[in-house]
């Protein structure tokens, strides 16, 4: 059978128009997007919330649970928060053991995780809340495992902050992703051999933790997949966080997210 070529042109055009087309456009639940589009989709997606409160104060929402982190702040910082399921203090300092704050919450339904030395110093009505975690032990509470990790001064002007034993980091494990909480610490060998660290919170202030390039070079070494600056205020004020990301960005797989823990800070 012989065809024009008139219409051999017009199946050409329409068989490349639909290759076109079916590379460009991609149907996702029924939306049709373009292939940049479908690029941004492939990326994972968190299902958890990260709300910065201050300073060391942190809200973290995982599926039905919510966990606070070192609360502090007052009532009206958690104003139109929701209450906790899980509260978890990292030392016995004002900025993370704040019992004026936990009395002023609605902790009914709530397990406090705390070192010994926190739990020593919290009134008895939270007895049969607590739940002690010490360095290097790890408990699933409530379906989320959580490991305490040793926070601790190395330089010799700051060993009167901090005793190693005393206080916690912790590591939450929120279904597929680990979280690191660094609390109080220099950059301690336990910070650099922590292993598959999805998002830590990496402290930076003077004199009580350590500086801005401690804290970078410790992240150089455990190389966790997201890093957030917090608990970054000390005695001379903010510390440089713009540089802490410049440092870090030396390894490109490693991402610095800057949340604003100190909004009311000029």
């Amino acid at each position: 059978m012989k065809f024009s070529p008139v219409y051999v042109i017009l199946i050409y055009l329409l068989f490349f128009s639909c290759k076109s087309q079916k590379k460009e456009d991609i149907e996702v639940d029924n939306t049709t997007v373009t292939e940049t589009q479908q690029e941004v989709l492939k990326k994972p997606i968190s299902d958890i919330t990260i709300d910065p409160i201050i300073h060391a104060t942190t809200i973290l929402e995982w599926k039905e649970k919510t966990i606070y982190i070192d609360p502090t702040g007052g009532s009206k910082a958690f104003e139109d928060k929701k209450p906790p399921n899980l509260v978890l203090i990292t030392d016995i300092h004002g900025d993370h053991m704040n019992i004026d704050t936990l009395d002023s919450l609605d902790l009914s339904n709530a397990e406090l995780i705390v070192p010994q030395a926190v739990a020593e110093r919290l009134p008895a009505k939270y007895t049969d809340q607590l739940i002690i975690l010490n360095n290097g032990e790890t408990k699933e509470i409530q379906g989320i495992p959580i490991e305490a990790i040793p926070m601790y001064n190395l330089r010799e002007e700051a060993l009167k902050f901090h005793d190693k034993g005393r206080g916690n980091g912790y590591v939450i494990t929120l279904g597929k992703k680990r979280l690191y909480f660094s609390g109080d610490t220099e950059d301690i060998p336990e910070m650099r051999n922590l292993k598959y660290i999805d998002i830590a919170f990496i402290c930076m202030n003077l004199p009580y933790t350590m500086t801005v390039e401690s804290a970078a070079d410790a992240v150089l070494e455990f190389k966790p997949k997201q890093v957030y600056p917090y608990h970054y205020r000390g005695t001379e004020g903010l510390s440089d966080v713009t540089k802490f990301k410049e440092l870090v960005a030396k390894d490109s797989t490693i991402e610095v997210v800057q949340l604003d823990w100190y909004p009311n800070d000029i």
